[in-house]
């Protein structure tokens, strides 16, 4: 790969990322500090006031997971963390018949999710850092260990 396309990927991937890390950012202090508007939309989507300490918690690791982490396993776990949650809150908000601002929000934290997973896996791929697939992480064994 030419060095001005991974310049590019690798611009992509900070940008988007530092949209999405933002957005996240402020969906979980305001979970936190139970800020009216989304505790009047948790309560209506008919969801216990805890689940926003929860979400609060599951997006703040995530996003550290992402800032902090080297490890791609945890990084995967952390996107499929965001992915699981716009999910679920676009699922809530159309079956509870929300306007389509409230349905196209998650939307919107889905797709900069996936668009920062895409980036971030083609400069795994660009640097040769392919992640091997063996069974629960592990590496295999060796050929000797299972004779014996």
């Amino acid at each position: 790969m030419s060095d001005l396309r991974t310049k590019r990927v690798r611009f992509a991937y900070g940008a988007i990322t530092s949209i999405f890390l933002i957005l996240q950012g402020w969906a979980a202090t305001q979970y936190l500090s139970e800020s009216p508007g989304v505790t009047e939309v948790v309560i209506a989507l008919g969801y216990p006031l805890y689940v926003m300490k929860i979400l609060a918690a599951a997006n703040l690791l995530g996003i550290a997971a992402l800032v902090v982490s080297s490890s791609v396993a945890l990084r995967e776990w952390a996107y499929a963390g965001f992915v699981f949650e716009a999910a679920g809150a676009f699922a809530s908000h159309l079956c509870a018949g929300d306007s389509h601002t409230f349905v196209v929000l998650p939307v919107i934290s889905l797709t900069l999710a996936l668009a920062s997973y895409a980036s971030w896996k083609q400069l795994l791929r660009q640097a040769g850092l392919r992640r091997r697939h063996y069974g629960f992480g592990l590496a295999p064994r060796d050929p000797a260990e299972t004779r014996a």
